[in-house]
C-alpha cells in the first residue's frame, strides 16, 4: 500500500503528460467559434476621429488580426499579412499599446490593414478571449468567427489552417 499511492500518482501524471505533448499550443479552442464578433465601437489609429464597429467587419470573408507594436511575433508576421491583404480584407485590432507607438510602427513597417481599431482599455480583446498577440480570427461575410489562430501567421499556418476554410466560405 505504501508504494501504491506514488505509483498511481505517477501513472496519472504520465497520462496527462503524454496527452499534453501531443497538443498544438497554437490551437486554443475558442468559445466564440461560430459566434458573431462581439459588439464594439472603437476609434482607428490612422484617423482617431473615425469610429468603426463590428458591423464594419461584414460583407465578405476577412481576417481580424490582434497586434501590438511591442509584440515581436507581430513584427515577424507583418510582411506576410501584407501579402494576405492582397487576397482578403485584413482588419487590425491594436491591443495594449500606445497610439503614437502603434502609428510609428505602422509607418515603419507599412499598413496591411483596411483599418486598425485601437482597443484603448483592452475590453474588445477581453470580449474576444485574446490570450496574447498576435492572434488572428477568420470571419465569414456575416462577421461570424470561423477560426482562431494564436501566434504568428506564416505561410505554413496559412495553407494548412486558413486556405481550406476560406475556400469553403467562398463556395
Amino acid at each position: 500500500m505504501r508504494y501504491a499511492v506514488p505509483l498511481i500518482v505517477f501513472a496519472i501524471l504520465s497520462v496527462v503528460l503524454v496527452v499534453g505533448i501531443g497538443k498544438d499550443p497554437t490551437r486554443i479552442p475558442s468559445p466564440l467559434l461560430d459566434q458573431p464578433v462581439p459588439q464594439f465601437s472603437l476609434r482607428t489609429l490612422a484617423q482617431p476621429e473615425r469610429e468603426v464597429t463590428d458591423q464594419d467587419l461584414r460583407g465578405e470573408p476577412a481576417l481580424l488580426n490582434v497586434w501590438g507594436s511591442w509584440c515581436v511575433n507581430c513584427s515577424r508576421e507583418h510582411d506576410f499579412l501584407a501579402q494576405v491583404a492582397q487576397q482578403l480584407p485584413v482588419y487590425g485590432l491594436n491591443w495594449n499599446d500606445e497610439p503614437d507607438a502603434a502609428r510609428r510602427w505602422l509607418d515603419r513597417l507599412g499598413e496591411p490593414y483596411r483599418f486598425s481599431a485601437h482597443d484603448v482599455d483592452g475590453r474588445v480583446a477581453i470580449d474576444l478571449g485574446v490570450y496574447g498577440a498576435p492572434e488572428t480570427f477568420l470571419l465569414d461575410g456575416n462577421g461570424t468567427i470561423v477560426f482562431k489562430h494564436v501566434g504568428e501567421l506564416n505561410p505554413d499556418v496559412w495553407s494548412r489552417d486558413f486556405e481550406p476554410r476560406i475556400a469553403q466560405l467562398r463556395q
